[in-house]
């Protein structure tokens, strides 16, 4: 009997068919078989929002391959994710080989494994149409709304910007956050911090009360009265009048969600949402943990019993006190599946593959110790606070011990601070006494950690859209990394968010948001019908877009404002909205020589991170100091300092050469200016020639070569770019590895770009 078994990704299908005899074929689909083509709207709102399907161009090869393979089979499995979206694959694939819904062989399994995977082929189900249409209704509603109201968005601000249902409450998110940072009022305040010693151990202190009071954080105002305080001590001996010890438990924290991987991944190895969840991928993909798309904290019962087997024999008895189990908290979180754990807990992270990606390795040692850490006993620290007393004052010092590692034997915190033994009468040496300046600080730009958190907490958005979420409000421009990597939005995210919040406040509104993905769920779970979900949202949100499409005028919802007078030239000063963002003007620019494009006034673009709508005069008049003459190059030719649309560079008749972050527009001098121009040519030089030809691409029957990029090395085949990896030498690149990696490129989905209005969904 011969037996065709479907999986979306190529690094599945590999892993799988190890586990399968003879009898069984294992193809990929690539992802998405069927989608709605990008064209059009391509949803019937008058005939219960009948979609129109189409096969994507990247998918016909493929599509092509499953047909032929389909034909004479005895079986057809579809085993794609065990996510909605992956048994909304599952019926795409049936759809495209005219499998009958009923008769359709679905099988689903929660780790890759032979166990596994045997389990789930002894007991095929059919398709659960309640998750197709539950992630039918998603894909549709987003349609709607990124193709109904983004044309509107960009006919009243600027062509080219677009909506989207959970992207622009991403992106409120991180507008109100800046406003709240922007409003805050910074204070001074001053800390008087000792250190002292006994037995040659120094520990710090920290000026609790002066004079029998309390002395609060902001109490010490300026530096005179802190100076003051630290003249009075500086000569006082101290020594320890009450010392206090008291044991405290502290637990595990529970085995991995998608959410919690995200934002530990982020907090301790740097990680980025997309880079977590890709990373995680391809554990998931050759069997190393378990689905990471879920959003319970369950674990398995085999898992449970062969983690305290493993815990015994590891670090003793005491580590092996029976299995934790923890309860999801969250609303609405399937209980059923599982969280991200090893599917094989001896597989450590010491005895990974050497040539493992260094990625996936750090990513599997943090998912391997948090699930062996949730099944181990709390951790026992003994917590000793200590106050030293001299000259009428008093210092506290705080500091930890461990008394039982319990789980941070394998999942530690932070560096505990330790204390000398200390007891009561102990005279103690005074290192120093010093006044420390401080100031109050806003609340912190949202990390990818820290978005994802709070997008949980307000129900934005499931386990498998965080990630994307993020991605796309940057790929779309509406939010931007800081040098910390923290996220900003953008000068036209503010328009656009205050345009929805007064027009179309559902849009962007917290609660609305959460319970529509409440209602799919609903829809999942079979409470609640799809279409009759769909036409309760889009009467009145379609009503709206026709109404306010008449009513909206530019000068409602653009902004543009005379900021002051240029002192020198007694010309009014604008902040303006143009088609590349928010720009300063100096002067008037009238309707006829603006047609006639002569008279055009000075004018300069907002930096990054500036916003049109906290610009001040002086920081406008700052950037009218550009476009700046520096001086000539060595052939006589002008160079011209400015900031655009991509940052500041330098430009050279039609040439232009991006400025480094360390090099100011306004203050870069010509050294450094012709310096940067000559390394930007031989870079240019760099990137055209091949580093090395490689020979025809059997695909395309285009020459490969290997090329030095923005980015570093890649191989070409003139039409796909695959980036070489650091860990390989560009120049050992053989025709077989780059034809290799050019296959996988092609297979990889596509980059979003920043698309017309209408293709924010």
């Amino acid at each position: 009997m011969s037996r065709l078994l479907i999986v979306e990704s190529p690094t599945k299908a590999k892993t799988i068919a190890k586990f399968l005899g003879s009898g069984y074929r294992v193809l990929s689909s690539y992802g998405h078989v069927r989608d709605l083509p990008a064209k059009n709207i391509s949803v019937d709102t008058a005939h219960d929002f009948k979609p129109t399907y189409e096969i994507p161009d990247r998918a016909k090869e493929h599509v092509a391959e499953l047909k032929a393979a389909a034909k004479g089979v005895d079986e057809i499995y579809l085993a794609t994710d065990e996510d909605r979206e992956g048994e909304a694959i599952a019926w795409h694939i049936a759809a495209i080989l005219k499998l009958p819904v009923e008769d359709a062989k679905r099988i689903t399994f929660h780790e890759i494994t032979k166990s596994a995977i045997e389990h789930a082929m002894s007991a095929p189900r059919k398709l659960d149409m309640r998750l197709v249409h539950a992630q039918q209704a998603r894909r549709i509603l987003d349609r709607l709304v990124g193709y109904e109201l983004s044309p509107l968005i960009g006919k009243k601000i600027r062509w080219g910007l677009s909506a989207g249902r959970v992207q622009s409450v991403t992106v409120r998110l991180i507008v109100e956050r800046e406003r709240e940072r922007t409003a805050f009022n910074i204070e001074e305040y001053w800390t008087v911090d000792g250190e002292f010693s006994k037995n040659n151990e120094s520990f710090p202190g920290k000026l609790v009360e002066l004079d029998g009071k309390k002395v609060d954080k902001m109490e010490i105002k300026d530096e005179a009265s802190a100076k003051a305080i630290v003249d009075r001590l500086a000569s006082s001996p101290f020594a320890v009048t009450r010392v206090e010890t008291k044991e405290a438990k502290k637990a595990p924290s529970p085995p991995f969600t998608t959410s919690s991987l995200q934002i530990e991944a982020n907090s301790r190895l740097g990680m980025s949402g997309k880079q977590t969840m890709t990373l995680a991928q391809k554990l998931y993909e050759t069997g190393r943990i378990t689905y990471m798309r879920t959003d319970s904290t369950n674990l398995a019962q085999k898992f449970l019993d062969e983690a305290q087997v493993f815990l015994k024999a590891q670090f003793g008895a005491e580590y092996a006190t029976g299995a934790n189990t923890y309860v999801t908290k969250k609303k609405g979180a399937q209980e059923a599946h599982e969280a991200i754990r090893p599917t094989e807990i001896t597989l450590t992270p010491e005895t990974l593959p050497e040539k493992m990606d260094a990625g996936e390795k750090k990513l599997y040692d943090l998912i391997w110790r948090r699930a062996v850490a949730s099944q181990m006993p709390s951790a026992v620290l003994r917590r000793t606070a200590v106050d030293l007393e001299g000259g009428k004052a008093m210092f506290r010092a705080n500091g930890n011990a461990i008394a039982f590692e319990g789980f941070m034997k394998v999942y530690k915190s932070a560096t505990e601070r330790m204390l000398p033994l200390l007891k009561e009468g102990d005279a103690v040496d005074t290192v120093s006494v010093v006044p420390t300046q401080h100031f109050t600080e806003p609340p912190p730009r949202y990390s990818d950690a820290t978005i994802v958190k709070v997008m949980e907490e307000h129900g934005i958005g499931r386990p498998s859209t965080y990630a994307p979420t993020i991605s796309t409000v940057i790929d779309r421009g509406y939010v931007d990394r800081d040098d910390n990597k923290k996220l900003f939005p953008t000068d036209v995210a503010y328009t656009v968010i205050d345009m929805l919040a007064e027009h179309f406040p559902n849009i962007v509104d917290y609660e609305f948001t959460s319970g529509m993905e409440q209602k799919l769920d609903d829809v999942a779970d079979g409470k609640e019908e799809w279409v009759p979900m769909l036409k309760e949202f889009y009467g009145p949100f379609h009503a709206a877009i026709v109404e306010k499409g008449k009513s909206i005028n530019r000068a409602d919802v653009v902004h543009d404002r005379q900021l002051g007078v240029d002192p020198e030239t007694g010309l009014p000063v604008y902040v303006l909205s143009g088609r590349y963002g928010a720009y300063v003007q100096l002067g008037e620019w009238s309707e006829e020589d603006k047609k006639a494009k002569i008279n055009k006034p000075r004018s300069a673009s907002l930096p990054r991170e500036a916003s049109s709508e906290h610009l001040t005069l002086e920081e406008a008049l700052r950037l009218l100091e550009l476009p700046r003459v520096i001086g000539k190059t060595e052939a006589g030719e002008e160079i011209v300092a400015n900031v655009g649309r991509f940052g500041p560079y330098l430009k050279v008749g039609p040439a232009y050469t991006s400025l480094p972050p360390a090099l100011d527009p306004r203050t870069v001098t010509l050294e450094e200016a012709r310096r940067t121009i000559s390394e930007g040519t031989e870079r240019k030089r760099r990137m055209q020639e091949p580093m090395a030809k490689l020979g025809i691409d059997p695909v395309t029957k285009n020459e490969i070569l290997v090329k030095d990029g923005r980015y570093g090395p890649y191989v070409s085949d003139g039409i796909t770019n695959a980036t070489i990896s650091k860990k390989i030498d560009p120049m050992s690149v053989t025709p077989e590895m780059a034809a290799e990696m050019l296959v996988k490129k092609r297979a990889a989905p596509k980059r979003p770009k920043f698309k017309r209005a209408g293709a924010f969904e």
